[in-house]
């Protein structure tokens, strides 16, 4: 019920809106600390009304940062390629769920994210404490859960709009907190986060 909320409030915004919200949420995420002093980050490419993704992506690319994207694997969980620009992105339809914009180059493998210093998250809402809503298909849980496994320890940073910065979202016993979120008009931290 709350997923379908939030989705509702993304997609009354316009076309305009969420260019508009891109480039202010870029500047945002690229004045964060962690990501000035990041190698490799984890990331993915904005869908629909999504905080817009692709303008961050290439001002990485363009401080020589490596940029991993995920690809859908059949059980949900994701693999990794590397970003080289938006060209070579591929829009890949997965079943009954929306097409995703996917590297085109070689996979790396699901272990490959927990190489990067920070993980760019997708998210429906966090809340206070940095607990993340996503989309409930599970595919960052497991990457959380693979990170963890590994004693990888890269900041976890949410990509939202305002709005979606609430008191509460339900959690699960497996949910982690992230870090921080970016959103157009500025970065919270959590200091509860691991």
């Amino acid at each position: 019920m709350l997923r379908r909320e939030f989705l509702a409030v993304r997609n009354r915004l316009t076309a305009d809106d969420v260019r508009e919200h891109a480039t202010a949420l870029a500047g945002r995420a690229l004045a964060l600390p962690e990501l000035g002093r990041a190698r490799t980050v984890a990331a993915y490419v904005s869908v629909g009304s999504e905080p817009g993704t692709l303008a961050l992506l290439d001002a990485l690319r363009a401080r020589g940062v490596r940029v991993l994207l995920p690809a859908l694997l059949p059980d949900n969980d994701l693999d990794w390629g590397a970003y080289t620009g938006a060209g070579a992105l591929a829009r890949v339809q997965h079943g009954g769920k929306m097409a995703l914009f996917e590297p085109a180059g070689e996979r790396l493998g699901p272990d490959a994210v927990t190489g990067a210093d920070v993980v760019l998250l997708p998210g429906l809402a966090v809340d206070a404490r940095g607990m993340r809503l996503g989309r409930g298909g599970g595919s960052y849980d497991r990457v959380l859960a693979r990170l963890e496994r590994a004693g990888a320890h890269p900041a976890l940073v949410v990509l939202l709009y305002d709005s979606e910065v609430v008191e509460h979202v339900p959690e699960e016993a497996h949910d982690q907190p992230v870090h921080a979120v970016v959103t157009p008009s500025g970065v919270r931290r959590f200091h509860g986060a691991a």
